[in-house]
């Protein structure tokens, strides 16, 4: 979101507001979702959890939760008031993931909105204060939603023995793997097609590339979990880069 705003022509100051803006509402999101998580994550044993592994308590984390969205609230506030309340709702958002929503039909929503949210908060905070074109918020709302899928995963036996059923658990392993590809290579294709004039090489070689990506670790997934996730990544770095080519076509 930094690269971006630099990318937009953002003057020095918004840059710092959007950076420490950005850091500390995603520094809140994953502190409050390993406090909210500990039991759980300690029943099925993840020890790669600061809190199960035994290296911070569940008082710390929750007390650095609450720290960041404090700082969070002012910083995206100072960037614009639209602004701000557009980049609040999306940490609301994932806020309401971490405390139930994870665990209904509805999980994928937090994703969507979080991820919608972001690029809006550039924007918005922009000379003028336009909003994005569609095909960004859209793209980045689905960006999101595969985020969803790819995130949950490896871990949706853990998830349903410890009664968590949101939407990729209520799939099954193999329909998410096998949904993955389709919002992650629209998102992508939305970016390179759905802007005024001509794609060029350079979006149909990421289409073809999200395509590949996607669809290849969706199905070498079913041996190697993992594999889904991290191509997702870099899906969305391919997104992230496409969005900087284009800079200033967010405004």
């Amino acid at each position: 979101m930094t690269a971006l705003v630099v990318a937009c022509g953002q003057d020095a100051a918004g840059c710092l507001l959007v950076a420490a803006a950005v850091l500390t509402g995603q520094l809140s999101v994953g502190w409050s979702n390993d406090a909210v998580d500990a039991a759980r994550d300690s029943a099925v044993g993840r020890r790669t959890k600061p809190v199960v592994a035994g290296s911070v308590g569940v008082t710390a984390v929750r007390g650095a939760a609450f720290t960041a969205v404090a700082l969070c609230v002012p910083l995206s506030l100072a960037y614009g008031l639209l602004a701000g309340t557009v980049h609040l709702v999306g940490v609301a958002a994932a806020w309401a993931y971490n405390f139930g929503l994870k665990a209904t039909a509805l999980s994928w929503l937090p994703y969507a909105v979080g991820f919608a949210a972001l690029p809006s908060f550039v924007s918005l905070g922009l000379e003028g204060r336009p909003w994005p074109p569609w095909w960004i918020v859209v793209s980045a709302a689905l960006l999101g939603v595969g985020a969803h899928l790819a995130n949950v995963l490896p871990d949706i036996g853990d998830d349903l023995a410890t009664g968590v059923r949101g939407w990729p658990q209520r799939l099954g392993p193999a329909r998410a793997r096998l949904l993955l590809p389709v919002p992650l290579v629209t998102a992508t294709a939305l970016l390179a097609f759905a802007r005024p004039g001509p794609a060029g090489t350079a979006g149909a070689t990421a289409v073809s590339v999200a395509l590949v990506l996607a669809v290849g670790g969706a199905l070498l997934g079913r041996r190697r979990p993992r594999l889904p996730f991290l191509a997702a990544i870099v899906v969305a770095a391919v997104d992230v880069a496409m969005l900087l080519r284009q800079g200033a076509a967010v405004t």
